[in-house]
């Protein structure tokens, strides 16, 4: 699990660090004027890190699937080298989807006004400003690449959830169904944020995007999910919330020393 941790830190941060900026400078005051070379930079750095959070959840998923339900066997099916296979397959499924997306966007024509009502190049709001002969079937090639990273790996962890529940009403000690529900929570709750948002962002056909409130939910998946996953993660940690109750006795002593 921590192996798989360290890849999510590393595309929080890359996908942070993409979007960020422009949004900072969108709030400081006028509107940004970026290039459609830039833009586009942008957009395919946001889509790849995008993307390979979309996959590595799902092999999250996977892996507290084999904790819970096959904990004897949990070091063989867990081995180093099937992780690295598995956070490999993560990286470069992302880069094919954002590669892919970003060469049929990259082939359209931009009409005016060139003015996106959003604070991120992101690609539906981008795909309101494509025009062009074509433009249908490259926008059912976009939008099926969308279907098959965002419900494909959502599916995986229906399915692997779906086995942690089996294995989890099947148990009769109380304190064997917490511990796998410790295991397996944080790593849902950051699941529903991201997809929930995600989803919501990509799985809607162009013509019906609203950019004032895609801008809102834009945020979740892009700022807000990737700052609450270290809480998220280290809070469940029995020795980060050891080092918080000590933390606490020390403020406690110190108050009543005073």
């Amino acid at each position: 699990m921590y192996y798989f941790l360290g890849h999510l830190a590393l595309v929080d941060a890359g996908f942070t660090t993409s979007v960020a900026p422009p949004l900072l400078a969108s709030l400081r005051g006028p509107a940004l004027r970026l290039p459609r070379g830039g833009c586009m930079a942008q957009l395919c750095a946001s889509l790849a890190l995008g993307s390979t959070e979309c996959v590595l959840l799902a092999v999250m998923a996977l892996d507290r699937a084999a904790a819970v339900c096959r904990p004897l066997r949990y070091a063989e099916l867990a081995s180093p080298r099937r992780c690295r296979a598995l956070a490999g397959a993560a990286w470069l499924g992302g880069l094919a989807n954002s590669a892919a997306q970003s060469a049929l966007l990259a082939a359209r024509p931009l009409c005016p006004p060139l003015r996106l009502r959003h604070f991120v190049c992101e690609l539906p709001a981008m795909l309101r400003l494509a025009c062009g002969a074509g433009g249908g079937a490259a926008e059912r090639q976009m939008f099926a690449a969308r279907v098959v990273i965002l419900l494909l790996p959502s599916a995986v962890i229906l399915a692997s959830y779906g086995a942690v529940g089996r294995v989890v009403c099947a148990l009769r000690s109380g304190g064997g169904r917490g511990k796998a529900l410790g295991t397996c929570g944080s790593h849902l709750t950051a699941v529903c944020l991201f997809y929930g948002s995600a989803i919501y962002t990509y799985l809607q056909p162009a013509r019906s995007y609203n950019q004032e409130r895609g801008k809102f939910v834009s945020l979740f998946y892009t700022v807000v999910t990737p700052a609450l996953n270290p809480l998220i993660y280290t809070l469940r940690n029995k020795e980060v919330q050891g080092a918080a109750r000590r933390l606490r006795g020390r403020l406690r002593k110190g108050g009543l020393d005073r």
